[in-house]
């Protein structure tokens, strides 16, 4: 278990994307990431050598702070967040933020899904890459799923993910929130995204509101 992790940067501010948009949130963004997808906003993150390990205490106290400062949850992205073991940093945000309102902070986790799970997350999203896709495993858990459309074929891609993570409802009444957001600045991923969730109704809108807005 990891007791020092990479650390990009941690602010708090309104979390933009998917179920919980709109909402006050604190971020802690990890260094590290090996799936590269072209399109990424925030390409220096993927290398971990050029940000300080901090430990996981601090990073809790961090975590405190933000609560108390209004805080919903926390939110750990990346950079490819699993591609660390996060169970030594959830247990000590978990331990530090119950003793406020005696609650913990839910931590909410926000990944490709090319890694084994760890942290035990109140929350998971998926974002999967048709170039690197995710563990049918991780699938299987996450409250939420969110496809970036660029083309058609981001499309179909979609469909076969959410495919794997449904065979679920036959056995349990796990069943993730479907999500189709548009490439940033990409006319024909908008214009393709829009259309097929009018058509499909299992799938929702997500939009990165925060670049909107002009926000972290």
């Amino acid at each position: 278990m990891a007791t020092k992790l990479p650390i990009v940067e941690t602010f708090q501010s309104i979390q933009g994307e998917g179920a919980h948009a709109g909402r006050s949130a604190f971020f802690i963004r990890l260094a590290s990431c090996k799936v590269g997808c072209s399109w990424c906003d925030t390409k220096e993150s993927w290398s971990s050598q050029n940000y300080p390990l901090q430990t996981v205490d601090n990073l809790a106290k961090d975590t405190v702070i933000a609560k108390k400062q209004g805080a919903s949850f926390l939110v750990i992205t990346g950079g490819e967040p699993l591609h660390h073991d996060l169970t030594s940093l959830c247990e000590a945000i978990r331990n530090s933020t119950l003793s406020i309102n005696k609650e913990h902070m839910p931590i909410h986790i926000e990944t490709s899904g090319v890694d084994q799970l760890s942290g035990s997350p109140d929350w998971l999203t998926v974002s999967p890459k048709k170039h690197f896709p995710p563990k049918k495993e991780i699938l299987k858990v996450c409250q939420e799923i969110k496809v970036v459309i660029h083309t058609k074929d981001d499309l179909q891609f979609a469909e076969e993910i959410a495919k794997i993570a449904m065979a679920q409802k036959e056995t349990t009444s796990h069943q993730p929130l479907l999500f189709l957001q548009p490439g940033w600045g990409d006319k024909e991923g908008k214009n393709l995204t829009i259309e097929y969730i009018i058509r499909n109704s299992q799938w929702r809108l997500s939009l990165q509101t925060h670049k909107w807005l002009e926000i972290d």
